[in-house]
């Protein structure tokens, strides 16, 4: 009701009173109609006082109530109400497009276009001149038009004179200026692109008594020569921008050709190009004057119908627009006598030859216009339930930006800041636990086995950890191809060739890692010297049992610890792939089917990680600082029980169930057990622990201690710190999985909350720049308080989008109510 197109509506605005019996109400003043008798309620120029007191006095609402009450009761005493549905139609899709739809580029709005294309000189301009009702001309320059120009065209028989508005697109306005100053207003847009073409439109608007109710984009014209590479090139522009309008499903092509043969509508030949069914094609054959002396009885119906050439689905029109000698100045009549005379030969000519009654509603201007008035309201008629329910999704969203943003606001208070950072952090630590469990849709950093083998090793490379340790488990290997290769075709690694992340990722790496720590390996000969020096000279004799374990002291440490290290690494590199994983996951939460089933609090604090930098900087170095401090707990408990293992190796081979020989046979084809094979094992593994110790203390009692036999001596104890070895390496890799969830993911799943609860700005640093000149630097304040202008304006923003939006949701609603009112049941039901 506040807007002014809802003012001329009928007898509308009138009643502040409910109706009379009559027919008549305060400010209607009824009289007949000259063409069906009827009395006709029009309204009284003081219709908008009235409405408005009307608004004051009862509010908007109850005064809606009396329009509706008032229609009905005129229209059920036998009065016609003047029906200006159209215009008001075609307003209110223009405010929607100027409001919304220009403001929001990329959004796919369902509002059909009409789209006026065709050569130059083809007759394009006087088109659009006869449609606003007077003579006027768009100066573009030597250039011609080279922008899109949106004209809308509205009747209004009140008007004496016709009023010209242009759209400030600054502040969405439409100014109402001479006609002179929006021709020099649109000519100064065309001649502000120089050779180049821009697809931002002017828009202007003519209201007028001889106005066509319609809207229209004029295009620029196709140019078929130019004369230098500048104009070419220019000509290629034009092409390209005409071309993406008529590949539009939504727009309907004005195809302007001159009147001739079929095989000359080089236009419209480009319009089959994108429309091969003419499904949105309207053709308008000009000029038809000119063509006069080659039509006859005999060839009339076949040229109107296109002799074949085109299709029978294919709208044709053909008109003469008015034209005169502009040597002479101006039209020699009033231009809208011109375009009624030019009309009335049309159709005298075409009937004189004894054209079809089907083919004569499609020629001349009138049948034209009044054929566009109403296929324009009946496409934007369909339009406007698809333009309600985008608006209202449209709605949701922005208002969904909004809330969003203001939470950021809040988020970045100064005196919230740090709680803020701490409280995402803990929301990435929680989402972290849910990537872990291995059933969350996300795409980033899926790896196969090989890609993950491959980012490992440049990531070792570029933090210089490559010196450290062996990047290949043994020098058997000659690249990291074999290694791969060695994995997926004799290792059979679950999933090796499938890309994976989070959980199932983990546990593909911790197999990869057993496997690479089993090649730990003793590959020294021990040498008769080693022997001897081992054993040495001691007040107490030295036994077998301490020369084994000094050897292995000092030759099988070394190896195993490079081992434990690669998995180390491996470990904490994969958890540092992971933040990536869990800000994916977070972000993609909103809106999917898994909602639900997560804290809302994910979606609102992963935009404060993603959006500011110095916060995601923060909790990324306390989320490395936790995981490095975890490498090194693995590490430094690992080689304790490494050096516990080593320091007397007796007692865990006794302890164990392994067989005392050299090789690892029977591995392979390892399963899980079932439930019965595990009670049936128990006995076994008892009896074998304690036929383990009798073994071992056999194979130390075999060994020679005569010098002579220093030789047999060597080669059994070489034999024997094998096996010791074995056992031990063995019962490490059984360790392996235990210790990467206790360090790594038990940790970072229940700790790193907490860890994420202590994270700290940096102080605030005093810089002196000079003697007596000082100034606090903020590190970490600073850009939130920049930010925070930013939100601020963002949040400004959607609001003003969100007031465009809301009202044209409300003016769909006030046009779809005032229509229902005017019109019939049957009607509405027809068209609405």
């Amino acid at each position: 009701m506040g807007n002014s197109s809802t003012t001329t509506s009928g007898p509308t605005a009138a009643a502040a009173t409910p109706p009379t019996t009559d027919g008549g109400s305060k400010g209607c003043n009824p009289k007949v109609s000259p063409t069906t008798g009827k009395r006709i309620c029009c309204v009284c120029k003081e219709t908008k006082a009235a409405r408005d007191e009307c608004i004051v006095m009862n509010g908007e609402d109850k005064c809606r109530q009396f329009i509706l009450a008032h229609n009905q009761c005129l229209r059920a005493e036998g009065f016609e109400v003047e029906d200006n549905s159209r215009s008001e139609l075609l307003n209110l899709i223009s405010e929607i497009k100027s409001r919304v739809q220009d403001k929001l580029t990329g959004v796919d709005f369902p509002i059909p276009q009409f789209i006026l294309i065709g050569r130059q000189s083809v007759g394009k301009s006087r088109l659009v001149e006869a449609l606003a009702g007077e003579q006027f001309n768009f100066v573009s320059g030597t250039l011609g038009s080279r922008r899109p120009t949106v004209l809308e065209f509205r009747n209004d028989p009140k008007l004496a004179t016709s009023r010209w508005q242009i759209l400030n697109t600054s502040t969405q306005v439409w100014e109402e200026k001479t006609m002179s100053q929006v021709l020099k207003t649109v000519s100064d847009a065309h001649e502000s692109l120089g050779a180049n073409v821009s697809r931002d439109p002017i828009y202007v608007r003519v209201e007028g008594k001889n106005c066509v109710d319609m809207q229209i984009t004029d295009l620029p014209g196709f140019r078929e020569f130019a004369l230098d590479k500048e104009k070419q090139s220019l000509a290629d522009q034009i092409d390209d921008l005409v071309s993406s309008f008529m590949h539009d499903p939504r727009n309907v092509m004005l195809c302007v050709e001159e009147a001739g043969d079929a095989a000359n509508l080089s236009t419209l030949a480009r319009c089959k190009r994108v429309d091969p069914y003419y499904n949105r094609t309207i053709l308008i054959r000009n000029k038809l004057d000119k063509y006069y002396r080659d039509l006859t009885a005999q060839n009339i119906n076949e040229w109107l119908g296109g002799y074949g050439d085109l299709p029978d689905n294919l709208v044709k029109f053909c008109l003469t627009l008015p034209f005169w000698d502009e040597k002479h100045g101006g039209p020699p009549k009033p231009f809208i006598k011109l375009r009624k005379e030019m009309n009335d030969r049309d159709i005298a000519e075409v009937k004189s030859k004894g054209a079809s009654q089907q083919f004569m509603r499609y020629v001349g201007f009138e049948n034209f216009a009044r054929f566009m008035e109403k296929k324009i309201e009946s496409l934007f008629t369909e339009s406007i339930g698809p333009c309600l329910r985008k608006l209202q999704d449209l709605d949701k969203e922005w208002t969904d930006k909004r809330d969003s943003k203001q939470q950021m606001l809040q988020d970045t208070d100064p005196d919230q800041i740090v709680n803020s950072i701490r409280a995402a952090g803990r929301s990435l630590s929680e989402a972290l636990n849910h990537v872990m469990e291995g059933t969350i849709r996300s795409e980033v950093n899926r790896l196969t086995l090989a890609d993950e083998l491959y980012e490992f090793h440049q990531w070792m490379q570029l933090q210089d950890f490559s010196q450290d340790f062996p990047l290949l488990p043994t020098d058997d290997f000659a690249s990291l191809d074999q290694y791969i290769e060695y994995l997926e075709v004799e290792c059979k690694v679950p999933s090796s060739d499938q890309p994976l992340n989070g959980g199932a990722q983990f546990k593909r790496l911790k197999f990869e890692c057993e496997v690479f720590f089993r090649f730990s390996d003793i590959c020294v000969d021990v040498s008769k010297r080693d022997v001897i020096q081992a054993r040495g000279v001691s007040v107490s004799q030295v036994s077998w049992q301490d020369v084994i374990l000094k050897l292995l002291a000092k030759e099988g440490q070394q190896n195993v610890r490079n081992k434990i290290a690669y998995v180390g690494r491996r470990i904490e590199w994969f958890f540092l792939k992971q933040k990536e994983v869990v800000i994916e996951f977070m972000s993609h939460l909103k809106g999917s089917c898994d909602e639900h089933l997560y804290p809302q609090l994910f979606s609102k604090r992963v935009k404060m990680i993603q959006d500011n930098e110095i916060c995601r900087e923060l909790i990324y170095q306390k989320f490395d600082q936790a995981l490095e401090r975890q490498y090194g707990l693995f590490f430094q408990l690992f080689q304790n029980t490494l050096q516990s293992a080593f320091a007397n190796p007796w007692a865990l081979v006794k302890a164990s169930s392994w067989q005392l020989d050299l090789t690892d046979d029977g591995f392979e084809d390892m399963c899980l057990p079932s439930f019965d094979d595990t009670k049936a094992r128990i006995p076994i593994e008892i009896e074998w622990r304690s036929r383990m110790e009798r073994k071992l203390r056999k194979r130390l009692n075999s060994i020679p201690t005569d010098p002579l036999m220093i030789d047999e001596a060597v080669e059994k104890i070489q034999t024997l710190m094998m096996i010791t070895f074995i056992n031990i390496r063995n019962c490490l890799c059984d360790q392996l999985e235990l210790f990467a969830d206790s360090f790594f993911q038990l940790p970072m799943a229940r700790h790193l909350q907490g860890e994420m609860s202590t994270i700290q700005l940096r102080p605030e640093v005093i810089v002196t720049i000079a003697p007596n000149v000082t100034f606090i630097s903020i590190q970490d304040r600073a850009p939130f308080l920049a930010q925070r202008k930013g939100l601020e304006q963002d949040v400004e923003g959607s609001n003003a989008m969100l007031e465009d939006i809301e009202w044209c949701i409300d003016q769909i609603h006030t046009f779809a109510l005032t229509t229902k009112a005017r019109r019939s049941p049957s009607d509405w039901k027809k068209n609405y």
